[in-house]
């Protein structure tokens, strides 16, 4: 049972639940004897606790964020590191970690993911970082590992940068986040809101974290209840789970559209620090005897089933046991809001072919990842399986452990050799299956995974191309169940098992004699490695006067997804190439995106020379001279560019080349009724792009063209409705606002992106 309250709640010594439409002031007197307010008592959160010791503003209001370490993998560090050289990094002031675990299997292009480790390490070398080399481990479990700590903060390029469950506050962000860290700058928000989560009694036999956090992303993810906010895992619940389970939960948590997470501690998380080494970076955490909290939600664990996320969201959740008593009324309600999903007229999606004798049959398993790749996950998995075989047909399984020392572990306790036996596949450390890069399930086939997404394309299909299939999110244990019964959906409650439950012991060795470790060891001398797919961002122009752009594609969908965007899969060896992998914009999407883009290039090209440049002159021309018939243009002060639309983008991903790519090919703004999370409005606001709000009916379509008179002006001013025409169209007026700018944000969108403002400073 999971409960929303409708405002907030006071928490009374850890368990007393008061909720806030029922207390009065008078009523916390008599409880407590001293008196307190809502804003005292909202001091008394773990999250506000380690907010208030980054923060270096002396307003709490007004965070300015200073983060103890920085965590990046290999499809974003090269980036960040090439913005941060070009606005004068000199060396890493905090340690920064530079994994390899998403370019590791998937070679295209020749050398260049190779060349993107070597990078890397000559970046390491040179910088003092820390690189941890291809196999090893995935960025979350290295962290969880080695970077870890109680009352720390971490920065992440990854929006699974996760690590509540062991008292650190992480954050995932897009690449100039980190490049702002990286030259001693800071991470600027509101105050967030925090959302206590008060978890009580024991999970049933069977249930895993994924199913925990599955139930949780459906309760509060289509009514925005913790958007942008800091969920913190509470109650006497938390005691019954290891510290590996609630790991489990809390990765997940990003789906839910939180900013952060952080849960309390006690002697199980203190244990895990002592097992990894590192005893001292323990430190108990809990709230204080008043808590308030802006809004609350209380999970009972004990109630909680087997649950699967069904295409192509998170959110998408039923029980396993409701999908198979009620298969063809589900599969309905599935199949249409695939309709949505997909927005493709082409594909014929079903999933009813999957029915076999009145059962679902899938095609694939897969357990890997920061989610799924978890000591106690394969343990428990390998236990279901024992014994049992996956089956000669189209069923297949692959178990990725999220790290080297966990795959040691495994093999040194036999789960490997168990799980082989099977017929399952065990992979090093690799991220590919979240990300579309590895176990690509065939055409129309359907794969349940314990990993972190089920978007639309993320496991690799193209839809654009009439591939689709379709993933659904499970947890480990029920996959294994579902393995073990050849392939046909099973709830692991319904297995009749005995978990063994064995012990973990990490060996450092692993990590000690591969991972070069130089933070706070910055070597001047040492000359950085590029490869020729290694490319500089090219130069971008700062915000004109007055502003003309061109709609390039209008996107209808309720939310649009960083994956649709920038795809994942083919397109992460070509991330270290802006140019390159501009190409992809879209195109999953809108595949005609690229050339309207570039078409409006060339016009602005053309205007800059005064001159035909690409027979786009006589265009220049004739918007000119139309806006000119209700407002005196100059075209020397007014830059031409491409928007696109989209009800509510950017869920997903911190990768910033959602929002880079777009500016690369002339992209100047985006138009949204809402952005689905804060780091990518952040990522366009890094790269210079305005990230203009509109709360009316849209005025235009795809094609036309938008003016907006003194924009450069209403940045600095921070005028709060900005006037807007679409020209061709009697100049039609609608309103757009910019919502709420840092002044930072602000300077940063005048210069025309985050390596401008900074090399303007310098």
């Amino acid at each position: 049972m999971i409960k929303l309250y409708e405002k907030g709640a006071y928490v009374l010594n850890g368990t007393e639940i008061m909720d806030e439409q029922n207390v009065t002031s008078e009523l916390l007197f008599q409880k407590l004897g001293k008196e307190w307010t809502k804003e005292s008592a909202a001091k008394n959160t773990l999250a506000y606790e380690i907010l208030e010791a980054h923060n270096t503003s002396g307003n709490m209001e007004k965070l300015k964020i200073k983060f103890d370490k920085l965590t990046s993998h290999d499809i974003t560090f090269v980036g960040i590191i090439q913005t941060a050289r070009a606005s004068g990094l000199e060396k890493f002031p905090v340690p920064y970690v530079l994994t390899n675990c998403h370019n590791s299997l998937c070679a295209v292009g020749g050398t260049i993911n190779e060349d993107d480790h070597m990078f890397g390490l000559s970046c390491a070398k040179k910088y003092g970082g820390i690189y941890v080399p291809p196999h090893q481990a995935v960025i979350h479990q290295f962290a969880r590992e080695m970077l870890a700590g109680g009352g720390k903060m971490i920065l992440g390029s990854d929006s699974h940068t996760r690590y509540g469950a062991l008292g650190t506050m992480a954050i995932g962000e897009g690449g100039p986040e980190l490049v702002k860290q990286l030259l001693s700058r800071t991470y600027d928000i509101n105050m967030p809101g925090v959302v206590g989560v008060y978890l009580t009694g024991t999970p049933r036999k069977g249930v895993g974290p994924q199913d925990i956090a599955l139930a949780i992303i459906g309760e509060v993810f289509s009514n925005g209840y913790v958007n942008n906010k800091v969920m913190e895992f509470i109650g006497d619940g938390v005691k019954n789970l290891s510290v590996d389970y609630r790991i489990g939960i809390d990765v997940m948590t990003t789906e839910t559209t939180c900013l952060s997470s952080v849960w309390t501690t006690d002697e199980k998380v203190e244990e895990f620090y002592e097992i990894h080494n590192r005893a001292e970076d323990y430190k108990e955490l809990k709230p204080k005897n008043v808590a308030y909290y802006d809004g609350f939600i209380y999970v009972d664990l004990s109630e909680v089933k087997p649950m699967i996320a069904m295409p192509f969201h998170p959110s998408n959740v039923y029980t396993i046991d409701d999908v198979n008593a009620n298969l063809y009324d589900i599969l309905d309600e599935v199949e249409k809001k695939a309709g949505i999903s997909l927005d493709n007229n082409d594909i014929k999606y079903t999933l009813k072919d999957k029915i076999r004798n009145g059962k679902l049959y899938v095609e694939q398993g897969v357990i890997a990842g920061c989610a799924g790749g978890g000591f106690e996950n394969i343990c428990d998995a390998t236990d279901i399986l024992n014994g049992a075989y996956i089956g000669a047909d189209e069923f297949s399984l692959s178990v990725y452990p999220a790290s080297q020392p966990i795959f040691m572990e495994l093999v040194k306790n036999g789960s490997v050799a168990k799980l082989m036996e099977t017929g399952a596949t065990i992979r090093t450390a690799f991220c590919g299956p979240c990300f579309g890069a590895g176990d690509v399930p065939s055409n129309n086939s359907f794969s349940i995974r314990h990993t972190t997404r089920n978007f639309p394309n993320r496991e690799g299909s193209k839809i654009t191309n009439g591939q689709v299939a379709s993933v659904a999110l499970m947890d480990a244990r029920s996959i294994a169940a579902t393995a073990a019964n050849k392939g046909y959906l099973t709830s692991a409650e319904n297995i009749d098992v005995d978990f063994n439950k064995p012990k973990y012991f990490f060996d450092s060795k692993i990590y000690d004699n591969r991972v070069y470790n130089g933070a706070g060891k910055a070597d001047p001398s040492v000359e950085l490695k590029f490869g020729p797919g290694i490319v500089d961002w090219p130069a971008m122009s700062p915000l004109t006067e007055d502003l003309v752009l061109k709609v390039v594609s209008v996107i209808h969908d309720p939310v649009t997804t960083t994956d649709e965007l920038i795809p994942s899969g083919e397109t992460s060896s070509y991330r270290s190439n802006p140019l390159k992998l501009a190409e992809f914009t879209l195109s999953r999407k809108d595949p005609s995106y690229v050339g309207r883009a570039k078409e409006i290039q060339k016009a602005e090209k053309a205007r800059i020379a005064e001159e035909d440049i690409y027979g786009a002159y006589k265009e220049v021309k004739r918007i000119f001279e139309k806006i000119n018939e209700k407002f005196p243009v100059d075209p020397k002060i007014t830059e031409i560019g491409s928007v696109i639309y989209a009800v509510k983008p950017g869920d997903g991903s911190a990768r910033e080349q959602a929002a880079s790519c777009q500016k690369v090919l002339g992209g100047l703004a985006n138009i949204a009724k809402e952005y689905a999370t804060k780091r990518y409005r952040s990522n366009l606001i890094n790269w210079g792009m305005l990230p203009f709000l509109l709360k009316e009916e849209i005025a235009f379509d795809n094609g036309d063209y938008i003016y907006i008179k003194d924009i450069k002006k209403a940045v600095a001013e921070k005028t709060s409705e900005i006037k807007a025409y679409v020209v061709g169209k009697d100049m039609k007026e609608f309103t757009l606002s910019l919502g709420e700018l840092t002044e930072d944000e602000r300077d940063i969108i005048q210069s025309g992106c985050l390596i401008n403002y900074y090399r303007d400073k310098n």
